[in-house]
């Protein structure tokens, strides 16, 4: 798919990866862009600078939120599932409150949306749907168990929609990053990827129809222990 004329609509668009992408889809030539955030105010300054940015009020917990998203955007023809949430979280000893907040966000979250859009793009002659997803979908971090659990209901909740989807003209990308330099883990010291490269190679493999994007050295390294042994890069990402 060509983001290039798209109505695209990205969920955490007021920061960090979101935020790239819905600059990198304004680069590459979007008609416009939902940007879409609790708070909507935390995108008015993105939007002051580009008319075709559209901010949009949602909670991906919220299924009255995601509704009305439905309605407000009648035009979307690209669904990027880019918000979550990620609590440190060890599968034993953690909060289960924080386990099931990261399943209600990145699962139930994202499941929701592609519900609520998979009509809209529809009606709107086709499009993709793109799930954020993470390398962890591969190997779970146990300190965070709630988030790596929620990463991988949601990569088979995509495969389910790819073949549900299939005959419908929607296509259905998963993206699988590694280490990305953003809010959520910037106090792990480890090596991460601009959220502005990841964004644009999003917008690649998009482009190129390629179903599972690896979007960054990390991402695609990781990708390969795991096709390689994975049971050793099981261990490796248990260590974490």
């Amino acid at each position: 798919m060509d983001v290039n004329g798209s109505t695209a609509l990205v969920t955490g668009a007021n920061r960090g990866l979101g935020r790239a992408i819905v600059e990198a889809l304004l680069a590459r030539g979007a008609a416009a862009v939902y940007a879409a955030a609790r708070r909507p105010g935390t995108v008015e300054a993105l939007a002051a600078g580009d008319s075709r940015i559209r901010p949009l009020r949602l909670d991906l917990t919220d299924p009255e939120r995601i509704a009305e998203a439905a309605r407000l955007a009648p035009d979307v023809t690209l669904l990027i599932n880019n918000g979550g949430s990620l609590a440190y979280a060890d599968p034993l000893t953690g909060d289960l409150a924080a386990i099931e907040s990261d399943l209600r966000t990145n699962f139930f979250g994202t499941l929701s949306m592609a519900r609520a859009f998979v009509p809209v793009i529809e009606h709107n002659g086709g499009g993709a749907v793109v799930n954020v997803l993470s390398l962890v979908v591969f190997g779970s971090v146990p300190a965070m168990g709630g988030y790596s659990a929620s990463k991988a209901a949601a990569a088979s909740a995509t495969q389910a929609l790819r073949a549900r989807l299939r005959d419908r003209k929607i296509s259905v990308y998963g993206v699988f990053p590694g280490a990305v330099d953003t809010d959520m883990i910037r106090g792990i010291d480890i090596p991460k990827a601009s959220p502005a490269d990841v964004a644009a190679a999003i917008l690649d493999g998009i482009r190129a129809d390629e179903a599972n994007i690896f979007p960054d050295p990390m991402a695609q390294g990781g990708y390969q222990a795991w096709r390689d042994d994975p049971s050793a890069f099981e261990r490796q990402m248990g260590s974490l």
